[in-house]
């Protein structure tokens, strides 16, 4: 079509800026590995790096000689390393995300500090301080650089090696927030050490996602050692994490889409209501939680709408629950309020409703459309599900969910 300005032009010029995701696996990354850490704090220009420690304080509360590591490990590499003042700790969990002052103080920190964009900002924690921490460094000085090493398997298994972060607002999950590659993700056992129960089965959630996903084979795997994962065998926790991880990563860095242009978001899998059911009980129900929920509704609805098989419906309940989660909660019985996420979760990708569901293990599809009445009839089948759980059998169970 001819403008009718002779003097309109109009270039369009595609083009892709360079990354490195540097994902590293150590067994304790502040004292024997400490040198994986202290290479990926690159001198500039002969200088040493500036570095500012940013600690979880349910971290630090469960481990409080962690404090006293960072300082032996900055002075074992005092050369190298010049620490931009004290050691900072942040209220932890959920709460960092909810309290918009949290993330002006993390900025008037880094300014104090002088930090630039040469600089590091190394946050341990859980997923939630990971977010919000590197929310704050993605915005100052538009980045600075940001070296994560995530102390919950659902940090080292899913959301400490993705480029997202951000903080809640307006009751709604990560509605502020910025696409940053980190400059290096760590994944250390050590840092798992004092990790309740409760939070170190949430990571395994997200490994049965991308599982499901992506990796058949990783999927049998989880329902095989499901209950030595429960028992906190690092035998079989720590490649389900360490697979999980790498696939997350392989989705980020080659799957063509690593900031969401487009409309499909396969990671997120059971998150439209996830996302929802965590604001709704006021974030008493962990992420991991809320996504071992959402999953089972998905698959159910999967399988009543889109013919997944039934008896692969039943293995992915069957595993969560052997994971040791609770597929149920008092406000699922809040329907209407919980589809209000379906509405959320569009508005958060832009565009029209996607999400992404199940037609085989490994065989995911995109809809756009959700039948509320089936979707209904899935989260009556969990509650269902969920009770019978409970007093019986694991060979009873897919008879009380399909019949």
């Amino acid at each position: 079509m001819t403008h009718p300005d002779p003097q309109f032009s109009r270039t369009d010029v595609r083009f892709q800026p360079s990354f490195v995701h540097r994902l590293y696996f150590t067994d304790d990354v502040l004292d024997r590995d400490h040198d994986v850490l202290a290479n990926v704090l690159e001198p500039s220009e002969g200088r040493p790096a500036r570095v500012q420690f940013w600690l979880d304080e349910h971290v630090a509360n469960a481990q409080p000689d962690l404090k006293s590591k960072i300082r032996a490990f900055a002075g074992r590499h005092a050369g190298r390393i010049h620490l931009a003042g004290n050691v900072q700790v942040v209220v932890g969990g959920e709460a960092v995300k909810n309290d918009i002052h949290v993330l002006e103080r993390m900025l008037k920190v880094f300014n104090a500090a002088n930090l630039d964009r040469r600089s590091y900002v190394v946050v341990i924690g859980g997923g939630a301080v990971l977010d919000a921490v590197g929310f704050a460094a993605a915005i100052a000085h538009r980045g600075i650089r940001l070296v994560r090493l995530p102390t919950t398997t659902l940090g080292q298994a899913d959301s400490g090696v993705g480029v997202k972060n951000g903080v809640n607002l307006f009751n709604k999950k990560n509605w502020l927030g910025a696409f940053a590659v980190p400059w290096g993700v760590i994944n250390d056992t050590a840092l798992l050490d004092t990790l309740p129960d409760r939070d170190f089965i949430c990571g395994f959630s997200e490994a049965v996602k991308v599982s499901l996903l992506k990796a058949p084979a990783l999927f049998a795997s989880l329902c095989e050692s499901a209950s030595r994962i429960r028992g906190r065998e690092l035998a079989a926790a720590l490649p389900a994490i360490r697979a999980s991880a790498e696939l997350h990563r392989d989705h980020i860095t080659l799957g063509g889409d690593p900031f969401e242009s487009l409309e499909a978001r396969p990671l997120d899998f059971g998150h439209w209501s996830a996302h929802k059911l965590e604001a709704m009980t006021e974030f008493q129900l962990r992420h991991g939680e809320a996504v071992a929920i959402g999953l089972a509704i998905d698959t159910i609805y999967s399988s009543l709408a889109l013919g997944l098989p039934l008896q692969d419906a039943d293995r992915v309940l069957r595993c969560l629950v052997d994971l040791g989660f609770a597929l149920h909660h008092p406000i699922l019985s809040e329907v209407d309020a919980l589809f209000e996420g379906l509405e959320e979760f569009r508005q958060h990708l832009g565009g029209r409703l996607t999400l992404t569901m199940l037609r085989g293990v490994g065989s995911p599809v995109d809809v756009h459309e959700v039948d509320a009445g089936v979707m209904r009839a899935s989260i009556d089948r969990l509650s269902a599900y969920a009770s019978a759980s409970a007093a019986c059998k694991t060979t009873a169970r897919s008879k009380r969910l399909f019949s």
